[in-house]
């Protein structure tokens, strides 16, 4: 299970984050609520833990952009609020859940289960098809006209996140961070000659499918026929 963390109390927040890695979740840990949305645009989670006062965006106000946006994920509500008005709010708002503080581990671990064995959204497609094109996530692979595109495991993540935002731009760092890690080694140069290989493999005719460079913000792939 991946979750994201949205969760101010640095106290509060490492401590869930530490033992959520003991049972084996995954834990991406923001303390900003616009940083939360940021990161739930760009990456998948079984759910998304969202305190109720943050600043940036308070947990109310992500759900509320995430909701509206179209995003189907599950979303677990942590707060102090205990009333039911608050609790009504939070669950008309578009959480699925809703945890009050001080709450038992076992309790957060028992909902992070319930939410991800209910959720039937697909956070992202298991086959993405464009064109000729079809890029398939279970398999981690890529066809092109009948014929298997070989990628590297780096090629195939970074052709992945950008068919997630297809029309989209993504930063530069953004791809840093979801495709090597913050920590890497690696420059710019190094990305810019990832692309270039990346186009040069897949080699799709002209306005089928194309990787755009949008000078010193990040990459956008355009795909014009979608299926």
């Amino acid at each position: 299970m991946r979750i994201l963390l949205a969760e101010d109390d640095s106290k509060l927040g490492n401590l869930i984050k530490r033992m959520l890695e003991k049972v084996e979740v995954a834990v991406d840990w923001v303390t900003r609520g616009d940083e939360a949305l940021e990161c739930a645009n760009y990456s998948q989670y079984d759910v998304i833990v969202l305190d109720w006062m943050m600043p940036g965006e308070t947990g109310i106000d992500v759900c509320d952009h995430l909701r509206k946006s179209g995003y189907q994920g599950a979303i677990l509500m942590l707060t102090a609020k205990d009333d039911i008005s608050d609790r009504v709010l939070g669950l008309d708002t578009g959480a699925d859940d809703y945890l009050v503080k001080p709450f038992e581990f076992e309790e957060l671990c028992a909902r992070l289960r319930a939410l991800a064995r209910r959720s039937t959204a697909k956070l992202k497609e298991d086959i993405v098809q464009l064109g000729d094109f079809v890029l398939n996530r279970s398999t981690r692979s890529v066809r092109f006209a009948q014929t298997e595109v070989q990628l590297t495991s780096r090629e195939f993540q970074l052709l992945d996140l950008l068919v997630q935002n297809r029309g989209q731009v993504v930063p530069r760092e953004v791809i840093l961070d979801r495709v090597w890690g913050l920590e890497a080694e690696i420059s710019q140069n190094n990305l810019d000659a990832y692309v270039r290989l990346l186009r040069k493999k897949i080699n799709l005719p002209e306005g089928d499918v194309v990787i755009q460079n949008v000078r010193g913000v990040g990459f956008k792939l355009e795909a014009h026929h979608v299926c």
